[in-house]
């Protein structure tokens, strides 16, 4: 008897406006018409001298506070194209929207109040902060929406959210040291008593980080929202929402300082900005050391299956393990290899992650899929990255340490701390030898014609041995869900 298939055999075709090619092209005509619009507005109110001014001394923070957001997306670093739209998000739309809905705002209150010194004070300290922290955050949200797999957690929002305020920033900071210089040719001021030198030393001296911190409340609220499992809607919902509302208070607090008197600005920024800004700079840190431990902790299952060589858990949760495999493998097999092993890291540590929201039942219904895909692309560069590697867990391994008696026996690596035994192994292309496994070969075998470096002086046990030709075959794919707590099958 026939049956039906479960699903259809051809899929509707998507609707145009559905196509890849068609929302990149609109969301690029969109920030491209946004940057000519700012542009222009920001000439006009600052004039080419002062937009020139401006725009050199507004761009020196920038490629810092990038490099400190990039230096912490390190781990499990996303594509530069998130960034790259993040940033024009923050410099170009989320800048239109602030210029043209805070001057509309304060320009009506001062007509219906007949009292304009009121209405700045009310559009700084209550208006500026909704408009901007609403813009701001509009770019999270379309990354958390239509780039969840590259959203995965409190860095990842951390990084969207800053890299987005950085760019804000960019174009604030040349409206306003435009301004003051042409405030300076107004008045002949010039040097250090210049307005020009003051707001530089405010706004790009002493809080280049203040609307990055704003935002990365949001971002916070929307990394711990993916975090949540699927059955949680309402906490999903309402974590970023309460991410905005904090990044509104602390942006109103801040613009509102000076109403506090003479020292009102420096009291806030000393008892209430550095302090939250090292807390968060903790807070993000201690994250990063979470996420090593996790690769640490979830890679070995892929270790016994047969994907992974026994050292690489435990190289691959070194931040120092991994440059130094970079820097060997660019040494020694040139920028293509090191590519490669940096792409290897990379892909081993989103397959952490994976296997760590499957095992907590926060995985997608794309998990199968996923995991197959990073799988192979492991697969495909482990020629190159396996020496790199090698060599970093033997540069960064500690000293051997004689055994206890009855701890440690050869052929076991219970000694090493990494728990697995020797005959685990067997059978996966790692030939179990008294006393540990053998280096694995050099570069040697490329083609690069570089000399093979001299052996350490001592051999960690648990370095693996060469996959044998007859050992090459590719491992089975794990059949399992991760959260089954079912082990993953062994290659044959």
């Amino acid at each position: 008897m026939a049956t039906c298939p479960p699903y259809p055999t051809n899929p509707p075709r998507p609707h145009w406006w559905q196509r890849g090619w068609v929302r990149y092209g609109a969301l690029t005509t969109l920030l491209a018409i946004s940057g000519l619009v700012i542009l222009a507005l920001v000439r006009e109110q600052t004039g080419t001298q002062g937009f020139l001014v401006g725009l050199g001394l507004a761009v020196l923070p920038v490629p810092l506070l990038i490099a400190a957001f990039r230096w912490l997306d390190r781990v499990e670093p996303g594509p530069w194209r998130n960034l790259v739209f993040c940033f024009a998000w923050g410099a170009c739309a989320a800048a239109l929207i602030a210029i043209i809905a805070n001057s509309f705002a304060t320009r009506w209150i001062a007509t219906a109040t007949a009292d304009p010194a009121g209405a700045d004070t009310l559009g700084a300290t209550v208006i500026a902060p909704v408009v901007e922290e609403s813009a701001k955050a509009a770019a999270v949200l379309l990354v958390f929406l239509f780039r969840r797999r590259d959203f995965t957690g409190i860095v990842d929002g951390v990084v969207t959210a800053g890299v987005t305020a950085t760019g804000f920033a960019f174009t604030e900071n040349i409206l306003y040291l435009g301004n003051a210089f042409g405030t300076d040719q107004l008045t002949g001021d010039s040097g250090f008593a210049s307005v020009t030198a003051a707001t530089f030393f405010v706004r790009v001296v002493m809080s280049p980080f203040a609307h990055p911190l704003f935002t990365v409340l949001t971002g916070i609220g929307f990394g711990i929202a993916a975090l949540s499992t699927g059955r949680h809607h309402l906490r999903r919902a309402l974590l970023p929402l309460a991410g905005l509302l904090l990044a509104m208070g602390m942006h109103a607090l801040w613009n509102g300082s000076a109403a506090f008197g003479e020292y009102g600005f420096l009291a806030v920024y000393g008892a209430f900005m550095v302090p939250c800004f090292g807390l968060l700079t903790w807070l993000v840190i201690w994250t990063r050391q979470r996420e090593l431990r996790t690769v640490r902790e979830e890679l070995p299952a892929y270790v016994m299956a047969g994907w992974l060589a026994p050292a690489e858990p435990h190289t691959l949760a070194s931040m120092h393990a991994r440059r130094l495999a970079r820097q060997y493998a660019r040494r020694h097999a040139g920028k293509q290899a090191a590519r490669a092993v940096a792409q290897y890291e990379a892909y081993a540590t989103s397959l952490a992650f994976l296997r760590q929201r499957g095992r907590k039942g926060r995985a997608g219904p794309d998990f199968a899929v996923r995991e197959r895909e990073l799988l192979d692309a492991l697969w495909h560069r482990r020629d190159v990255a396996r020496p790199a590697l090698d060599h970093a867990a033997r540069a960064t391994a500690p000293p051997p340490v004689a055994p206890w008696p009855g701890y440690g026996t050869p052929g076991s690596h219970a000694g090493y701390g990494y728990g697995y035994a020797a005959a685990a192994y067997a059978g996966y292309g790692y030939a179990a030898r008294p006393g540990g496994f053998a280096p694995v070969a050099p570069y040697g075998g490329y083609g690069h014609g570089h000399p093979a470096p001299a052996a350490p002086a001592f051999t960690p046990a648990w370095v693996p041995a060469p996959l044998p030709a007859h050992a090459r075959s590719r491992p089975a794919y794990p059949s399992a869900h991760p959260a089954h707590h079912q082990p993953l099958p062994r290659r044959p």
